[in-house]
């Protein structure tokens, strides 16, 4: 070998032994860094999250649901906007209508959202819940059926609802309407040998003539509740109003299901609304709880629900999970029933 290559070999042993020597100067300048990072282990709040997901995942998907004995009606109100009501109202009908069951969505909202996020049309020439409950037409004539999920029919909304209150006002049986109509149909799916075994109805933000309709109709009351302050303020009025509901027009109207919603496990806040929640309705409180989540937000824009628009996120999962506990309560009844 030349000697200009002996030469080269040395200065570069020399090089590489001195980049080592700075590596070890580096590892030991900052060995006590990184004694303080924590390792990625099951305890990290992140890798908590993941395991959760995926235990959901794996005992919720694809499997099959109880289904009810007789039609479910749950109206799900709550008088403060921005709790949830319409999110979890298409997303629970659809993870119930993608484990086999019959779900009718009744959009009772003018801002018609609910129609949006099923993808049903619901512009003015379209037939909508208020030829129903203004100019009386059964249910069947504007009932569609959802492009994404087998099973799942929507009753829309049109701007013309936002008239309706006053047009109601001067009819005869106003509270009624809605009830009367939803009963009718279930009656004529019957007769056809089919089954309907959900019925959910999404209230506007108040406490009106439709709300009250939606009240008269169902049996139970579904409640989102946001984790926050302002959500446990307005829920008092909603329970005197359903008192009020049940004493005079709906004897069998009762609270059934309330859902934690925009949950923030990293905020003692929402912790806390939690605690305070389940401690005055223990038997009514769903174990799951719906985070905030980008995926939930997205996917109106695209005329979906969460549930078919990413089906693995956290929403789609917690509502899976939500969904299941509601059906597990026709199993519980059914197996009163039997004892």
């Amino acid at each position: 070998m030349p000697a200009t290559d002996l030469t080269d070999l040395a200065e570069g042993s020399e090089a590489e032994r001195a980049a080592d020597a700075l590596a070890n100067v580096a590892r030991d300048a900052h060995e006590d860094d990184l004694a303080g990072i924590p390792a990625a282990g099951s305890d990290t709040p992140l890798a908590q999250a993941v395991a959760a997901d995926t235990r959901k995942r794996i005992s919720l998907t694809g499997r099959d649901l109880p289904r009810p004995a007789s039609t479910r009606v749950l109206t799900v109100a709550n008088q403060k906007g921005g709790v949830g009501k319409t999110t979890t109202t298409v997303n629970v009908a659809a993870a119930l209508a993608q484990a086999g069951a019959t779900v009718l969505v009744i959009d009772l909202d003018p801002q018609g959202n609910a129609s949006t996020a099923l993808g049903i049309p619901h512009h003015a020439e379209v037939p909508s819940i208020y030829d129903v409950l203004v100019d009386g037409d059964p249910l069947s004539t504007v009932v569609q059926a959802s492009p994404d999920i087998h099973g799942l029919w929507c009753a829309p909304a049109t701007i013309d609802l936002a008239g309706a209150e006053i047009e109601l006002v001067s009819l005869v049986a106003r509270e009624t309407r809605l009830g009367k109509a939803v009963r009718a149909y279930v009656a004529e799916l019957t007769e056809r040998g089919e089954a309907l075994d959900y019925v959910f109805i999404d209230c506007p933000p108040s406490l009106g003539l439709l709300t009250v309709n939606a009240f008269v109709a169902a049996s139970e009351v579904f409640i989102p509740i946001q984790c926050e302050y302002y959500a446990l303020e307005g829920l008092s009025q909603l329970l005197k109003n359903i008192e009020l509901i049940r004493d005079h027009l709906n004897p069998t109207l009762h609270v059934s299901t309330i859902l934690l919603t925009m949950y923030d496990g990293r905020t003692r806040l929402s912790a806390q609304v939690a605690d305070e929640v389940r401690s005055h309705f223990p038997d009514q409180t769903l174990k799951a709880t719906v985070p905030r989540s980008v995926r939930i937000s997205e996917a109106p824009s695209h005329g979906e629900t969460v549930m078919t628009y990413d089906p693995n996120s956290s929403g789609a999962l917690s509502y899976l999970e939500a969904a299941s506990e509601i059906a597990a309560q026709n199993a519980a009844e059914k197996n009163e029933e039997r004892s």
